[in-house]
């Protein structure tokens, strides 16, 4: 166990490999109860969230969740989000468990003279995860949902194992999978559900290890590493969450407008390196010699079976055939520029 923004949540159940490639090959199970849940109603919910957030909720239907952020007047990224609209007048809004407070006083904030009630209802839900191949097959018998007409960034309100829950097609592993929200009182009985109904499937409870080096090999950005109050959504090469195309004014259009025709400063890149030594956050990448940026994650990839890491370097150098080298512990080790995402599952 380990304490992670206030909660005590699980690094490794056992063997985090083991938990990885399960999620790879069959499923996994995933506690997270953590993340921030906030809950806007009201008819002037939509637009109080297309001027809060850098997406264009309002045109989001029913049943249908969209990746977002929110972002601070200067540009600067405060969480990225998830956002289901469960009904007309209904959002709920996932916040990062670190930041929930700040997004949740921020949309209180810009939602003034709205027509909506915000409110943090992350004592409401638990959070389960079933991610991998076989996700769909453990959970099917297990709901009332037809799981086949479930679309990818679709949610729903069904029964998981007798229970209430809302069900969506989502996740942060890079595998096909489902976030299951329920109450809390319910979330031992459905855990013990899917759990059970996935042994002879494979399926293990996975712990936060196994999410980072899940989320990295998927090229997914971490709040805190890939992105920050001191980067845009550019930098990260998350400019199509920036709706421009949408009415009236956001907050932090002015900036992301500058930063959109200027171009960003830093890039957001995938590495391979050629040695079993593992590039950690915030060790140097270095281009021809002279710094060039910093890591941001590093791990060794179970699935490739070679270290990998995501790294910021100066707009420019990842197309400039540079050599490119990590400093790690004192030894430069050579890197290689790999496209991201470093996986992708068929579909």
């Amino acid at each position: 166990m380990t304490s992670f923004a206030g909660w005590q949540m699980p690094l490794r159940y056992g063997s985090e490999t083991a938990e990885h490639q399960a999620v790879r090959h069959a499923a996994g199970l995933f506690d997270l109860s953590h993340m921030g849940e906030i809950r806007l109603t009201g008819p002037g919910a939509g637009a109080a969230l297309d001027y809060a957030l850098t997406g264009y909720l309002s045109t989001l239907r029913p049943g249908r969740a969209r990746y977002t952020m929110i972002c601070a007047p200067d540009g600067g990224v405060l969480d990225d989000l998830v956002v289901y609209r469960q009904g007309e007048q209904e959002f709920l809004v996932i916040a990062n468990a670190a930041n929930t407070a700040v997004v949740f006083g921020e949309l209180r904030s810009r939602s003034a003279g709205y027509d909506t009630v915000v409110s943090d209802a992350t004592a409401d839900y638990a959070l389960i995860a079933i991610q991998g191949p076989a996700a769909a097959g453990i959970l099917g018998p297990l709901t009332t949902l037809d799981l086949g007409a479930m679309k990818y960034y679709t949610g729903a309100f069904g029964e998981v194992a007798g229970r209430p829950a809302w069900v969506a097609r989502t996740g942060y592993t890079g595998e096909d999978g489902f976030e299951v929200f329920g109450r809390p009182s319910d979330a031992v009985h459905v855990w013990e559900a899917l759990a059970s109904a996935g042994t002879s499937a494979g399926l293990l409870p996975a712990g936060l290890a196994a999410r980072d080096t899940l989320r990295l090999e998927a090229g997914m950005p971490l709040y805190g590493n890939e992105l920050g109050p001191d980067l845009t959504p550019f930098e990260a090469g998350l400019g199509r969450v920036v709706r421009f195309d949408k009415p009236g004014d956001f907050v932090g259009r002015p900036a992301l407008t500058a930063r959109a025709s200027a171009g960003p400063r830093r890039e957001l890149v995938g590495l391979t390196l050629r040695t079993r030594r593992v590039a950690r956050h915030g060790y140097p990448v270095m281009a021809n010699g002279e710094e060039a940026g910093t890591v941001t994650s590093g791990a060794p990839s179970p699935t490739l079976g070679q270290p990998i890491a995501m790294a910021y370097l100066t707009a420019g150098t990842g197309a400039s055939n540079a050599v490119l080298t990590v400093g790690i512990r004192g030894e430069t080790v050579p890197a290689q520029l790999t496209e991201l995402p470093f996986y992708s599952r068929s579909r």
